[in-house]
């Protein structure tokens, strides 16, 4: 931004620098109501989040949480629960449930503070290119997207610690080029690793980082050596996160099983959708998700056209431009585009849309003789947003957790996991085994009992992939050899999800099976309600609703 009056600015006191540099520092009044305004961004943050920390785990959750809870007891990733996600965020999850505990409020609290910290970076990396009000903005848009329903921003996605990694190897990226520095470089990619590690499409930033590196070194003079070898450190330090995590789980026993999942069935899964369905997808849920903060994407796209026409930033435009492209192209590698993804794009769109504010409030300054007028933008987009918290205040303003789970998540069984995991919990021994059969993983979590199969996810095997028969042979021999306590069979699509080609054979083994081995001791309908449990004799005569409830079986006793 251009420097600006000082009677008349609002915050903003400072100009963009050069490539990879940061602005000049910001007067000190200025800089303290940053602060003070950053400072009730992240206490308003805390209030919301912590007011919904006991909204029940929905099944990403309850698969961290279960092999979270399984690394704290020394049990590796890949032994007793398979899934294609690369394993940091399973360490994530230890750590919190070290520290916080491991219960769903003690999960949902490191989530809180991840997300504060994402806030602060979003704060910093957009005061580095258009100064305070930008910063403050940005911040705030972060603070309230990512909490959203609408992209599930109030559960412990994976995506939040991706953006989390990956800011903060921007803003040392940034300070490498800056300063010149090797290791700040290898540092960098060492923090893009850990945001590949997190989910896959981290690996999406740590090439544009790459790419930004490249391009900000060659422009500094004709000698191409530096730029290679700053190029090679950085990606030796993307690289080490993910051959340490090899090493580790080499050792432990794990590694053709991690293999498998993460590469070989994951190459299948990201070619599962076609474009045809991927329109479908992203034509479903990217008028909701911006529906729901109409005014702020509005406002980012103004900042986006500020970008390109402001002087000022034209410098900057590389850097601001190339990570929106960039987030976006990392929520569409498998062309799901669910809502969570979208999490990944949020940081950029917050700075664009502070930028848009930033300029603003230059331009009136420019234009207008009265102080009063360069408060405009500001006032502007904090209507907008008190506009995008009042739309989904119904959510956000909750007070019964049950009832917020279901306003988000229609049709699936979250609130009634809960009471299934207490039963089974209450009626077994730490040593005793447990299956579900279907995607819940989260009764493992909240039971907490080992899974007699790996399996802790049914989609894979009603997949039109070539390994669904083999996963479905496996799961069937693997729940045969460790005879579990209980059996929970959950009878909703939304666990299953099955098509047109999916292979049967392991609905027909679970009638026989069951019914030679099992007894019925529960039934529980959904959605949950004060009567739709049923236990022990009046399971047995109850009629379920088809399609619709969850089936607790016992081993028989002879």
């Amino acid at each position: 931004m251009p420097a600006h009056d000082p009677e008349g600015a609002l915050l903003d006191d400072q100009q963009p620098g050069t490539v990879g540099q940061a602005a000049p520092p910001a007067r000190p009044r200025t800089h303290y109501l940053a602060n003070i305004l950053l400072a009730a961004v992240l206490l308003l943050t805390s209030a919301l989040r912590f007011h919904l920390r006991n909204i029940p785990l929905e099944r990403d959750e309850g698969e961290y949480a279960y092999a979270g809870q399984l690394m704290l007891e020394g049990i590796p990733p890949y032994k007793l629960a398979y899934n294609m996600k690369l394993p940091g965020t399973y360490a994530a999850y230890a750590l919190i449930m070290a520290v916080l505990g491991q219960t769903t409020g003690g999960v949902r609290l490191g989530v809180l503070v991840i997300n504060l910290a994402t806030i602060f970076f979003v704060f910093l990396l957009a005061r580095r290119f258009a100064g305070s009000t930008a910063a403050v903005a940005a911040g705030a848009s972060y603070a309230l997207l990512s909490a959203s329903p609408s992209v599930l921003g109030f559960c412990g996605h994976a995506t939040h610690f991706v953006v989390l990694a990956a800011l903060a190897g921007m803003l040392l990226l940034l300070k490498a080029i800056e300063r010149d520095r090797k290791w700040m470089f290898f540092c960098a990619g060492v923090l893009f690793g850990f945001a590949y590690l997190m989910k896959q499409p981290g690996a999406v930033f740590a090439l544009f980082g790459a790419f930004y590196l490249l391009r900000t070194r060659w422009r500094s003079g004709p000698n191409w050596r530096a730029p290679i070898q700053m190029l090679v450190l950085y990606l030796l330090g993307a690289a080490l996160p993910f051959l340490v995590t090899c090493l580790l789980l080499w050792r432990a026993g794990v590694f053709n099983a991690f293999w498998f999942w993460t590469v070989s069935y994951a190459t299948q899964y990201a070619s599962d959708y076609g474009l045809i369905a991927g329109a479908y997808f992203f034509t479903r849920v990217v008028p909701q998700i911006v529906g729901s903060s109409p005014w702020i994407w509005l406002i980012a796209a103004v900042g986006v056209l500020a970008v390109f026409k402001d002087r000022q930033l034209r410098a900057q435009a590389p850097f601001i431009l190339g990570f929106l492209a960039f987030s976006f192209f990392a929520v569409c590698p498998t062309l799901a585009f669910r809502p969570h993804y979208f999490i990944l794009l949020l940081p950029a769109v917050s700075i664009v849309a502070g930028i848009a504010v930033s300029v603003a409030q230059a331009r009136i300054e420019q234009l207008s003789q009265v102080r009063i007028h360069c408060y405009a933008p500001a006032v502007l987009f904090t209507l907008a947003l008190f506009a995008s918290f009042y739309c989904q205040r119904s959510f956000f303003l909750e007070t019964d957790p049950i009832a917020a789970c279901y306003a988000v998540y229609p049709g699936h069984p979250f609130p009634e996991a809960v009471s299934i995991a207490t039963y089974i919990r209450e009626h077994t021994s730490t040593d005793d085994t447990i299956a579900v059969l279907g995607s819940e993983p989260e009764i493992y979590f909240y039971a907490r009992r080992h899974s007699a199969t790996g399996y802790i996810y049914t989609y894979g095997l009603m997949e039109d992939q070539k390994y669904a028969l083999q996963m479905q042979q496996q799961m069937i021999g693997e729940i045969e050899a460790a005879r579990p306590e209980f059996l929970v069979f959950v009878n909703l699509q939304t666990s299953w999800t099955p098509g047109p080609n999916s292979q049967q054979l392991i609905y027909t083994w679970a009638r026989n099976y069951i019914q030679q081995k099992y007894d019925l001791v529960g039934v529980v309908d959904n959605p949950k309600t004060s009567n739709n449990f049923r236990w022990g004799s009046e399971a047995k005569t109850y009629q379920a609703r088809p399609y619709s409830s969850t089936f607790i079986f016992r081993k028989k006793t002879t």
